[in-house]
């Protein structure tokens, strides 16, 4: 006969293997897309639907044809710039607002924070017309300094955001204990303040890398020279009206999904503790 101890670890015991087997299958059908694109990049062209999940045969002829026919490189570069200007600027102004509004007192404080919040609950197809007549009169349309500037407005108040929250979840004694030793602003946000914001940042940096990466409409929108557009849009014509060359496609986004797999492994430790920062409360 089981005492109640033994059935209690048989019940917790049997919850765990449960929890276990769903997030396998979670697991499972998150990444079987992307191991189905990996795979179909490899594959010959006849056997995308056809042939068995592995395939019989692996070439790299669709990896050639993304690259000589695409003006892949070109592209890729200008995602890679024009994503690297956009987090900069993001994090530049993030930090530096997400620090005032959490730690610093002046005029309306409350009622701009409100306004910039505000700016979240417009969606960005909502803003296309605008923007497109606005970079117009600027003389900013068909430029990728116009887009970045999009890019970095559209994000910065998510980010600012996030950043006050964690500059709000450090002690104010650390900020007037180097006041009162004499720090000025900046070299209390610079010394004290940011070293200790890393998890926040590398949230911000990977949810601006991922979104700017893979934006399509506005890119699509307001450049029309075809050598200044980022990747996505370039790999989107690469899907046809009645027919579709899948293997190259997939080894177009096979290769665009590196720069983000990168990020992401270089920044998961601080992006880990940032997302569950508070969670735990001593």
């Amino acid at each position: 006969m089981s005492t109640p101890t033994t059935s209690m670890r048989t019940q917790a015991r049997a919850v765990r293997w449960g929890n276990s087997a769903v997030l396998l299958l979670i697991s499972i059908a998150t990444v079987y897309p992307f191991v189905w694109m990996i795979l179909t990049s490899i594959r010959e062209s006849n056997s995308v639907f056809g042939g068995s999940f592995f395939p019989e045969r692996i070439t790299f002829d669709a990896y050639a044809r993304v690259l000589e026919f695409t003006g892949f490189m070109g592209h890729y570069w200008n995602s890679l710039w024009m994503t690297t200007v956009t987090c900069g600027i993001v994090l530049a102004l993030s930090t530096l607002c997400g620090y005032a509004f959490a730690k610093l007192r002046f005029p309306f404080k409350n009622t701009l924070y409100i306004a910039l919040l505000a700016t979240l609950m417009m969606p960005g197809t909502a803003l296309i017309i605008p923007v497109y007549l606005q970079l117009r009169s600027f003389g900013l349309l068909d430029s990728q300094f116009g887009l970045i500037l999009v890019y970095a407005s559209g994000a910065a108040p998510f980010s600012m955001f996030l950043m006050r929250a964690f500059f709000e979840s450090l002690p104010d004694e650390l900020v007037h204990a180097a006041r009162v030793d004499g720090a000025g602003e900046l070299s209390v946000f610079l010394r004290i303040v940011l070293p200790l914001a890393r998890p926040g940042i590398a949230t911000v940096l990977i949810f601006q890398f991922l979104s700017t990466w893979n934006e399509f409409l506005m890119a699509n929108t307001i450049l029309q020279t075809p050598e200044k557009l980022p990747l996505q849009p370039v790999l989107f014509s690469l899907q046809g009206e009645y027919s579709t060359d899948w293997t190259t496609l997939s080894a177009g986004l096979t290769l665009s999904a590196i720069p983000v797999i990168l990020v992401y492994v270089f920044l998961q430790k601080q992006f880990i503790a940032g997302m569950t920062l508070g969670a735990v409360k001593s």
